[in-house]
């Protein structure tokens, strides 16, 4: 058992962090956000993350897993220091370093012994060597202390899954005694035979946001060829099926859609052609994904526009789902922020309903009407947006749906109605690829 400081709880910090209390290490989740800390102590989860409160519970009534504010003390008190605070976009799409560069500094004036510094946030190739430089000249020269890269892969609705049960961990370390470190920490993982990956610093910090990058390529190209499905009368659902046989493509992230958002892909793409810029390398594929998926949110305003013939003006749109994705309140890049935006300026009343991500959206924009439940957000609606795939919208009461809207028109931009009953109940409507 180690005993590990997990620095940030955020959705990497606090996943990481109860997980790794889970694989039976002594974990302090740290932050200098005391209100988030007091939170935590009071068995409160301050994000929505499915499976995290009882992992969390699980571990914190074990004593394996504990809240402070004191980042300070919980470097000192740790043999390996996780590193997972934010690292938002900057300025030319660069990653703002700042809040990691910050816990580097504290870890530097409180470095009292041998540790192992482990950077779970998601930084730019060369970040590893600003920590390690920035600790060694505040730190005293004579307390070793080892740098290791292990990018996280959770995906926000699975990441407790993804953390306990991952495809590979990835270790980019300089020496053995850091990677030895690290297999005691993932010692379960290590026991399954987990694919792990051990490689170099830079290396490992490039696998993120080659993997990253590239899931973002392979949205906007089915996003793509859906558009083509639409002005040719063919079913992108057929077309990625049969895409997805081959084993060289396979069919995951081939689910076209509004296109793609959150806390990743928008920033991490962004972040990986400033980087190549700077080496003075292109990254034409990864600047096109880009530029599609802002085509792709812009598609879906223009389509709902041309089911209310190109006018809104004093009418009532209610948009069902406001998260980017699925099972998490993140609202960072939605979609419907693209589309509520089109629709206030253009003098439309916006109703809205989401699970989880209301108040965020709220917080956003003031305008908005909330509900909460869908029945409510589309009572004489003109028109109906389906923006995120939550299960109970894949279920939606069709004839319960036409009873309580104005207008018989919907926008299913997840592909989630079926169309055959829309026509049945006699809505007019459209989705991405599949007239």
């Amino acid at each position: 058992m180690k005993k590990i400081a997990v620095i940030g709880t955020g959705y990497v910090g606090l996943v990481s962090g109860a997980g790794l209390a889970d694989f039976g290490n002594a974990v302090i989740c740290a932050d200098i956000d005391a209100d988030k800390i007091n939170l935590l102590k009071n068995s409160e989860i301050p994000i929505y993350e499915p499976g995290l409160k009882e992992i969390v519970f699980r571990n914190v009534n074990a004593g394996r897993l504990s809240f402070s504010n004191n980042v300070n003390k919980a470097i000192k008190d740790s043999d390996v220091i996780f590193i997972a605070v934010g690292t938002p976009e900057g300025e030319n799409g660069a990653s703002d370093l700042s809040a990691v560069l910050e816990v580097a500094r504290a870890i530097g004036e409180n470095l009292n012994d041998y540790k192992v510094i482990c950077t779970k946030s998601t930084v730019p190739i060369g970040t590893g060597l600003q920590i390690m430089d920035k600790i060694s000249k505040l730190s005293n020269s004579s307390t070793k202390f080892d740098y290791v890269s292990n990018p996280e892969f959770l995906r926000e609705g699975s990441a407790v899954k993804d953390f306990l049960w991952p495809d590979r961990v990835v270790i980019g370390a300089s020496n053995q005694r850091a990677i030895d470190m690290m297999k005691e920490v993932y010692r379960p993982l290590y026991i399954n035979e987990t694919p792990i990956i051990e490689t170099t610093i830079q290396t490992a910090e490039l696998i993120k946001y080659a993997s990253n990058a590239f899931l973002a390529v392979k949205i906007s190209y089915i996003n793509e060829i859906a558009n083509i499905c639409d002005e040719i009368d063919a079913d992108v659902h057929v077309v990625s099926k049969a895409m997805g046989v081959d084993g060289r493509i396979s069919p995951k992230f081939l689910h076209p859609g509004p296109g793609f958002g959150g806390s990743c892909f928008p920033k991490d793409t962004k972040a990986l052609i400033s980087t190549a810029n700077e080496l003075g390398s292109g990254l034409e594929v990864v600047n096109g994904a880009i530029r599609a998926n802002k085509r792709q949110k812009e598609r879906m305003v223009a389509k709902l526009m041309k089911l209310m013939s190109n006018d809104v003006s004093g009418k009532t749109i209610a948009l069902l789902g406001l998260a980017f994705k699925a099972q998490t309140d993140d609202i960072r890049e939605s979609p419907a922020i693209e589309m509520i935006e089109s629709l206030l300026a253009s003098n439309a009343t916006v109703n809205v309903f989401d699970p989880v991500a209301n108040a965020n959206m709220k917080k956003k924009f003031n305008q908005i009407n909330v509900f909460e439940s869908w029945e409510d957000a589309v009572k004489e609606a003109d028109c109906v947006a389906i923006m995120t795939e939550w299960n109970e919208f894949r279920g939606l009461d069709l004839a319960k749906l036409k009873e309580l809207v104005k207008s018989p028109i919907i926008l299913d931009s997840r592909n989630i109605l079926n169309n055959d009953t829309l026509e049945r109940h006699g809505f007019t409507y459209d989705n991405v690829g599949r007239k």
